[in-house]
């Protein structure tokens, strides 16, 4: 595909790499003391989870995510910075890509009522689909160098 600048397979390593950015900006501006020392991160989840309009948010919070806050801190603090790692990086870039869109619905499906999240977490999902499905990691990827995938 011919394009303006990149060609179309470029244009797509773009994509993954600002979609890597994305994850990685928001493990940056996350206040990691809070979350691993005082779990502000998932408390501010369980007050959300627990009124919630759906009750299997609130019984699958109850059931996964409460009865281990310190774990599930680090899981989604760690899950941040490596899907931000792997997709700029191009390691591991489909399973970096399914674990952002599970992570991305995730988030999607706790802050529903709030519209200003979903926003962000809409247009995540929506890229790492396209990424995905599009195979963006044929190019400017370390999976491509050593050829995986």
């Amino acid at each position: 595909m011919q394009t303006v600048w990149l060609t179309g397979a470029e244009w797509l390593a773009v994509l993954r790499i600002g979609l890597g950015l994305w994850w990685l900006e928001s493990w940056r501006h996350k206040d990691k003391r809070g979350w691993f020392e005082r779990g502000t991160g998932i408390a501010w989840a369980a007050d959300v989870a627990g009124k919630h309009k759906w009750p299997a948010v609130r019984s699958g919070f109850d059931t996964v995510v409460a009865p281990r806050p310190k774990l599930m801190a680090y899981v989604v603090v760690y899950a941040e910075l490596a899907l931000g790692l792997g997709l700029i990086a191009g390691f591991l870039t489909p399973i970096a890509l399914v674990g952002g869109l599970l992570l991305n619905l995730l988030y999607l499906v706790l802050m529903i009522h709030d519209w200003a999240e979903q926003g962000q977490n809409a247009m995540m999902a929506l890229i790492s689909l396209v990424a995905l499905l599009a195979v963006s990691w044929q190019t400017w990827s370390l999976d491509s160098a050593i050829g995986l995938f």
